[in-house]
């Protein structure tokens, strides 16, 4: 019996190399005879290049970049075999790189994660592939546009302060100086975000709140967005407005298609065929995937329905989700090509329990379900 655990991480407890860990440790003590591999994976979010590098396709880089508030932080990414340099942006302008008493998205600049394509730029990189979740940041991709080089002035040819706010300001963009080896690159997006820039369903409605953004905040944001997207257009050409997921990550969706011309792919799918997923579970028995919460959203574009998908391409192979919860509408799954949903919890305990005991439980789930799998097998 092969068996394959594609897991995502537990966010705030387990990672998903942990997750599969323990899944393995489940499967061998149902079945000890059995062969299986850990091949954690990640919807383009935090743990991409984790698990690219897990997956035996490169190595990771340090480098200090300037944090969402401007402090230095130490970020990585990787660079594949091949030359791919895999950049999470949250590792420069995450979110959760900032306490929660000072956030301010009003302040708040990618100009990091401008320092680690730059950074990338110079390993001799021109193949980025860039994972976009988990922002701090609502400024449009402009500190990260900046880090490249690129000018933004106001009406009396003065500099704008980083962050979003600033831009209700913006007059000018400069980009004689943006870094010409651009022009040279092949840059990718894995976010599976639609929203525009502005409006209702734009990057400051929609997400600024989590970012510490109040009402007032949002709409002095989106203001700002709007200006900056007509300066794009009537100055470069580039009109980003409208387009599907300009409105990730605060904006920087907008940013990467205007400043480096970038195309959009759903996270998974570039992880897995990074990872050569597909021929590695064609010839597997079983395959376990999972994650934190498991709900209606996850049909679109998160990691079990994308596991799902590819591992059915391959034939009738078993998908089994465990997850740390299963909320309404998580059944969806089963028309995606899921089998069965488990949640691992083993009784009416606690959130912070279930967390802290999250390998544990995982673990458990696994050799019950290898368990009756072989079972029924045996009649």
């Amino acid at each position: 019996m092969k068996v394959i655990a594609a897991m995502d991480s537990y966010k705030g407890c387990c990672s998903a190399l942990a997750a599969g860990e323990a899944v393995l440790r489940g499967v061998l003590r149902a079945d000890a005879a059995a062969r299986v591999e850990n091949i954690p994976v990640s919807d383009g979010g935090e743990g991409m290049v984790d698990a690219l590098v897990h997956g035996g396709r490169g190595r990771k880089v340090v480098a200090e970049v300037a944090g969402p508030l401007g402090e230095p932080v130490r970020a990585e990414y990787a660079v594949l075999d091949g030359g791919t340099a895999v950049i999470e942006m949250s590792a420069a302008s995450g979110l959760t790189l900032v306490p929660e008493e000072k956030r301010d998205p009003l302040r708040a600049t990618t100009y990091g994660t401008g320092e680690l394509i730059r950074a990338a730029l110079d390993a001799g990189c021109r193949d980025l592939l860039i994972g976009i979740g988990g922002s701090a940041t609502n400024d449009g991709g402009e500190g990260m546009a900046r880090a490249l080089g690129a000018r933004f002035l106001d009406a009396d040819g003065r500099e704008l302060p980083p962050g979003g706010a600033a831009l209700e300001r913006l007059a000018r963009i400069d980009v004689r100086a943006l870094d010409a080896r651009l022009t040279e690159c092949r840059v990718r997006v894995a976010s599976d975000v639609r929203n525009p820039l502005c409006g209702e369903r734009g990057a400051s409605a929609v997400y600024g709140p989590q970012k510490g953004a109040t009402p007032e905040m949002v709409a002095q944001l989106d203001r700002a967005l709007a200006r900056y997207a007509q300066v794009l257009r009537e100055q470069l050409g580039e009109d980003v407005a409208e387009r599907p997921g300009a409105g990730a990550a605060g904006g920087l969706g907008a940013g990467l298609y205007a400043f480096t011309h970038a195309e959009f792919q759903p996270g998974i799918d570039a992880v897995l065929d990074l990872l050569g997923f597909a021929g590695r579970v064609r010839d597997a028995d079983l395959v376990f995937t999972g994650e934190g919460r498991t709900d209606g959203q996850t049909l679109f574009g998160k990691v079990p329905a994308g596991v799902a998908r590819w591992t059915k391409s391959e034939g009738r192979i078993p998908v089994v989700v465990l997850s740390g919860a299963i909320a309404p509408g998580a059944e969806a799954l089963y028309d995606g090509g899921v089998d069965g949903l488990f949640a691992i919890a083993d009784g009416p305990i606690s959130l912070s329990e279930s967390q802290a005991r999250a390998e544990e439980l995982i673990e458990r789930a696994a050799e019950a379900i290898v368990r009756t799998a072989n079972a029924l097998r045996r009649r």
